[in-house]
């Protein structure tokens, strides 16, 4: 399978011409709803790669739903479908995050494309939003350590060399990471 998508439009016919054209391709279909609160609960659920949604539903539209499964990482992208393309609408789309915006009728020719492309696309971000996330631990890590260091450095009189040691062979001594070493000390050293 290419990726695994969630298909939430309120009008079953069109739902079903989708999961069609996706499933010819070789995509996963992972579920089908037709309101705005139940994809993101199936998104919660499945965790697909994307959401081919319409932004009309009752309860909850597909632009307030997008949104939501957007900020929480519950898909990687979201392709928002309409039958209109107001500027009102294209411009919340844009603001909301979503992949796409995709004007009905629905064919092969444009929806695979889009898909694909979406897809990709998507990967790549939430790729650089993981790298982003582990530099930002190692900075945070790092700081912590600096502050323990400081910590040991002023209360034993310790140079930062001896300090940068002394965490690290209690680090060996215990078999705990320096960095939970380090957060030990600072904690320590708040009371």
């Amino acid at each position: 399978m290419k990726g695994r998508i969630l298909i939430a439009d309120d009008d079953p016919i069109v739902r079903l011409d989708i999961a069609t054209i996706l499933e010819a391709a070789n995509y996963e279909v992972v579920a089908e709803t037709s309101d705005g609160f139940e994809a993101i609960e199936y998104c919660q659920k499945h965790h697909p790669d994307l959401v081919v949604m319409d932004i009309k539903m009752p309860l909850l539209d597909g632009l307030a739903a997008s949104k939501k499964i957007l900020d929480d990482n519950l898909a990687y992208g979201v392709i928002l479908l309409s039958a209109y393309s107001d500027e009102t609408r294209v411009q919340k789309a844009k603001i909301y995050g979503a992949s796409a915006y995709l004007v009905k009728p629905l064919d092969a020719k444009s929806l695979i494309p889009m898909v694909e492309v979406c897809l990709e696309k998507s990967r790549q971000l939430q790729q650089l939003t993981n790298e982003i996330n582990k530099l930002s631990k190692k900075i945070d890590d790092r700081i912590i350590i600096e502050k323990a260091k400081g910590l040991l450095m002023l209360r034993d009189c310790m140079s930062e060399s001896e300090a940068f040691k002394r965490i690290r062979t209690i680090s060996m001594q215990k078999r705990v990471s320096m960095v939970e070493i380090a957060k030990l000390l600072v904690l320590n050293d708040d009371y």
